[in-house]
């Protein structure tokens, strides 16, 4: 389901009969090497419930502690790293394709969630009856049908929203519609200007609704996708920088050089570099980027306050392990 390179993602054992719609694994089949030495591509969209033990998971440079209960939503393009988990998953993976036809919005679920009570318990056995009936009723129309409506429950239950946010509802979704349009654009422009005339509304709206969910500018929200899509390709590709850099829009290899490193605190070359150094406190990882895919209440962002502690584990550029960052 996942590899370190643009090639036919392998096949799992555990999977289900229908792998390329709906399937359950162990967190381990995720690996691209069993160490976990370099974070790997993530070609399906994702669910990662814990299970037992306790570690930390790293998605888009950024750990995320898991202990039983705890729930991760992964999204294809991304790049995930557990390295020594010292804890087990149960991995639910899905093609878009797969609810296209339910009414589930698959970008509203939280990137991170401590489930608790009655929310775990449901969330817990949906998973597991998801895992079971992914092995006996996947290979027909009937059984197919069935796992594309546990998993749109699943998805809904984790999309509920929060009471106490329906006052910042408007921003929200501003925000999350323009976080949309700057995934389909970024890498053909960077202007404020052309995301605001696509959504028929303002820089000033754009502005502030980021502003309100993330307490950056709109601007700062672009570019940070960017170089956010810049950190997963240095790390888990082998593509050269010049042909990342103009994947990503820079004609120039020195413009792409200077963006990169006045948004992540150091140079495109030295953060590949690094990639592959074990020790947890040398390795350099950039800034948590804002979430580009949009905000839930309860979605994992950078400056957002329901984002869970690191308890300085991750090295950030102007913290121990990295270089000065931004001014």
């Amino acid at each position: 389901m996942v590899s370190t390179a643009p090639s036919p993602a392998p096949t799992i054992g555990t999977a289900s009969p229908v792998p390329d719609e709906i399937s359950t694994f162990a967190l381990a089949d995720l690996a691209g090497d069993p160490g976990w030495c370099r974070p790997v591509f993530v070609e399906r969209e994702l669910l990662i419930l814990t299970t037992r033990g306790h570690g930390d998971a790293e998605l888009d440079f950024h750990l995320l502690p898991c202990r039983p209960g705890t729930l991760l939503r992964v999204r294809a393009g991304q790049v995930l790293r557990c390295a020594g988990p010292q804890f087990d998953a149960t991995v639910v993976g899905w093609t878009t394709e797969a609810l296209h036809s339910l009414a589930v919005d698959e970008d509203a679920a939280p990137t991170w969630r401590q489930l608790v009570g009655e929310d775990e318990d449901a969330v817990i056995n949906e998973v597991s009856q998801l895992a079971v009936d992914c092995q006996r009723h996947g290979d027909g129309p009937a059984g197919r049908a069935l796992l594309r409506h546990q998993l749109a429950v699943l998805l809904l239950r984790l999309t509920l929203p929060d009471a106490n946010q329906s006052g910042q509802r408007n921003d929200a979704e501003t925000f999350q519609r323009f976080c949309r349009e700057v995934e389909h654009g970024y890498q053909v422009t960077r202007r404020v200007e052309d995301y605001a005339a696509a959504l028929g509304c303002s820089v000033r709206t754009l502005t502030r609704a980021c502003l309100a969910v993330t307490g950056h500018s709109a601007k700062q929200v672009i570019d940070e996708r960017v170089a956010l899509q810049a950190a997963r390709l240095l790390a888990a590709s082998d593509e050269p920088i010049a042909q990342i850099g103009r994947r990503l829009g820079f004609s120039e290899p020195t413009n792409f050089g200077r963006f990169f490193t006045r948004e992540i605190g150091i140079s495109p070359g030295a953060f590949r570099a690094a990639r592959d150094q074990l020790a947890a406190g040398r390795v350099v990882r950039p800034r948590p980027p804002v979430e580009p895919t949009g905000a839930n209440g309860g979605r994992f962002r950078s400056g957002a306050h329901s984002e869970p502690t690191n308890s300085g584990h991750t090295a950030r550029p102007g913290g121990p392990g990295g270089p000065s960052g931004r001014a």
